[in-house]
């Protein structure tokens, strides 16, 4: 990477953080590129040589929280040992309660279009994961709806989970997806 590009990094980095930082100070839909020169002292230039406005920033936050979800995902190699399952269902329980983009979305209007995104992202994920996936003995419509339901009830338990306020230790909640996934779903790959 040369000198140009790491500071390219560097100021998207700085411009996520500071994005996550105001989703904990106001509503997203009231943050504006002002508060966000502010907080990461950047000029104004500098955001938009990024992007084009706050709009354009909710995508690109959209697209790296799906993408950390994804090297999440791609990371798990499944197992009968509910300590691999658990330490891999913590680090996105984890994820998802040091994120308060993902927790942000939830409560927006934008949550639907961010889901619908997922979703289809989650569909192609499987479908390649489908096509290349060769230890499975079962057929590959199978495997498909045994990994769609992983992802579903994930993603589900963690909505859950996120609209109470985290009130269950992320260890428990990591518990129950690792005994979900090792008795409910192992069984069937």
């Amino acid at each position: 990477m040369n000198e140009l590009d790491e500071r390219y990094s560097t100021v998207e980095n700085a411009i996520f953080d500071a994005f996550f930082l105001l989703i904990n100070e106001k509503d997203m839909s009231k943050i504006t590129v002002s508060d966000l020169v502010k907080k990461t002292g950047i000029v104004r230039s500098t955001f938009y040589n990024h992007y084009e406005n706050i709009p354009a920033l909710i995508e690109a936050a959209e697209d790296k929280t799906i993408n950390d979800i994804f090297t999440l995902m791609e990371s798990f190699h499944p197992k009968n040992d509910k300590d691999v399952c658990k330490s891999y269902f913590l680090a996105i329980v984890n994820y998802a309660k040091v994120n308060p983009f993902v927790t942000n979305l939830l409560e927006s209007p934008r949550s639907d279009i961010f889901f619908e995104k997922m979703m289809t992202m989650f569909h192609n994920y499987v479908s390649n994961l489908t096509n290349t996936k060769v230890s499975f003995t079962g057929s590959k419509e199978t495997f498909s709806y045994l990994i769609a339901c992983t992802i579903g009830s994930t993603i589900g338990v963690l909505h859950k989970w996120i609209a109470e306020d985290f009130k269950t230790p992320a260890d428990t909640v990591a518990d129950l997806l690792a005994q979900v996934f090792i008795t409910g779903i192992l069984p069937y790959l």
